[in-house]
Parts: C-alpha cells; sequence; structure tokens
C-alpha cells in the first residue's frame, strides 16, 4: 500500500554524499527507489543495503549524465514510467578556481550537467507529472545562487541557474498540481569538495553542515511544501524580505525610457 501511495523516487547522484542520504531517507518513508549514478559498484551496494533494511524495491541505473546517450536513457524513464512520483535532481560537480586559471573544458562538462543534465530530467519528469497531475520535482541548488561573490562565478552561476528554473517551474506546473521545491545548501560535508580539489576541512567548521542534517532539514521543508529551502538560515523571514526586495524591482526592470540619472548625463555630456 506505501507503494501505490508514495510511488518511486528517481534520485541522481545517488551513490554517496546527499543523493545517498536522500535515497536512505526516502526509502524508510515507504518509497520505492531508482538509483541514478556512474560508479555501479557503489550504486548496488547502497541498493542492496536498502532493499534489505527497508523491504522497498530499489533499482539501480547506471548512467554518466554528461554523455548524450546515458542521459537520453534516464530521460526516456522519467517520461514514461508512470510509478514514478518523485524526481530528485542531486547530480552536480564543482570546479576550483577561476575561469581565467582553470582549465575550460572542466567548466563545460560543469554546465553539461549542473544546467543542462538537470534540465533536460526536469523537463522529462514535468511531463510525466503532469499527465498525472501529482508528482515533486526537488532541485540541488547552493546558497551560492545568492552569493556568487564567494566562489566562482560558474559554479555558482549553474546553482543560480537550478534556483531561476525552480521558480519558473513551480508557477508553470502549480496549476497541475506538480510541486517544485530548490533545496539551497550550504558547505555540505560530500566528497564534491574534495573532487574539486578544495579541503573542507579548511573552512570554519560552523560552516559545514553534516549531510544527513542537511537532507532532513531539506525534507522538513519539503514536507511544508516549501519553495525554496535554505537549511542552515536561521530565520526564514530573511529570504522573505530578499525575494519581496526582488519582486519589487520588476515594474521597473524593463520600461520605455532610461532612467533619468541616465538621460541626465547624457544631457550634461551634450
Amino acid at each position: 500500500m506505501a507503494t501505490q501511495q508514495l510511488g518511486t523516487a528517481l534520485i541522481t547522484g545517488a551513490s554517496t554524499g546527499i543523493g545517498a542520504v536522500y535515497a536512505d531517507r526516502l526509502a524508510r518513508r515507504g518509497y520505492d527507489l531508482v538509483l541514478v549514478a556512474r560508479d555501479a559498484a557503489r550504486l548496488e551496494a547502497l541498493a542492496e543495503r536498502l532493499r534489505r533494511e527497508t523491504g522497498r524495491k530499489v533499482e539501480s541505473f547506471k548512467a554518466d549524465l554528461t554523455a548524450k546517450a546515458d542521459l537520453a536513457q534516464v530521460e526516456q524513464r522519467l517520461r514514461d514510467d508512470q510509478s514514478l512520483t518523485v524526481l530528485v535532481n542531486n547530480a552536480g560537480m564543482s570546479v576550483a578556481g577561476s575561469l581565467l586559471d582553470g582549465e575550460i573544458d572542466h567548466f563545460q562538462t560543469m554546465i553539461e550537467l549542473n544546467v543542462v543534465a538537470a534540465t533536460r530530467l526536469a523537463a522529462a519528469a514535468a511531463r510525466n507529472f503532469v499527465g498525472r497531475k501529482q508528482g515533486a520535482i526537488v532541485n540541488i541548488a547552493s546558497v551560492l545562487a545568492l552569493a556568487p561573490e564567494i566562489y566562482n562565478g560558474s559554479y555558482s552561476g549553474t546553482k543560480a541557474y537550478l534556483l531561476n528554473l525552480s521558480l519558473s517551474l513551480q508557477k508553470e506546473l502549480a496549476p497541475a498540481g506538480v510541486y517544485v521545491q530548490a533545496v539551497l545548501p550550504g558547505a555540505t560535508r560530500t566528497e564534491i569538495w574534495q573532487r574539486a580539489g578544495v579541503d573542507v576541512d579548511g573552512f570554519p567548521p560552523e560552516m559545514v553542515m553534516e549531510v544527513d542534517a542537511m537532507v532532513d532539514a531539506a525534507l522538513a521543508g519539503f514536507d511544508q511544501g516549501e519553495l525554496v529551502t535554505i537549511p542552515s538560515l536561521p530565520d526564514q523571514t530573511d529570504f522573505e524580505r530578499y525575494t519581496a526586495a526582488r519582486l519589487a524591482l520588476g515594474p521597473n526592470l524593463s520600461r520605455n525610457a532610461p532612467a533619468e540619472r541616465y538621460l541626465s548625463q547624457h544631457s550634461n555630456a551634450a
């Protein structure tokens, strides 16, 4: 009965870190799982443990989401599988260093994974969920979406993209009964740092959240129906004020004449 009520969650980047904890938590809530990642051995080890501990149906799906053929297979599964009710769009990578000094091919791969693959998967899931008027899309972004000065702009830009995509998708999909959540973690103790060549232990300890706590907070936000969940933010009204200030700009962002300060400057120069 739990499977009929909750359905199946497809989680990308599921073999370690945030994705693996989401897999654990959602299986214990009663979801069946489709776990997507590149590392088949780690993926199947996690799947086997969750089958044994929770009794849920857990499928491991080996795929490299930067490879077009693999991405297309996951997209097809999201479009066609009528048991799916949740997409956790978690797969992502970071690149250390600046755009000036870094390896540009690494930046391109990051954009293909964090932006292109995430967009295509969200679109595939949305088509499936809208047709059945149910489902949820969870996009794992980052607080760097709001703070591009802290880290390189290419990585933070991919996360700002996910935030914008989520805000727009929620407006588009909510009338069809589909829920969209953007999760903006701060620094979280996962392997993404090591892979990017960054020592997370070099950060002030008060900045780094353990992955279990981060995912539990994100799921609490999911239960509350939040559009944007920032697990480390003490006062949610801070983000609400930020959103209100941003929306207040709206009426003046596109007008039929330049602002007076530009007209005056041009007039004085003439």
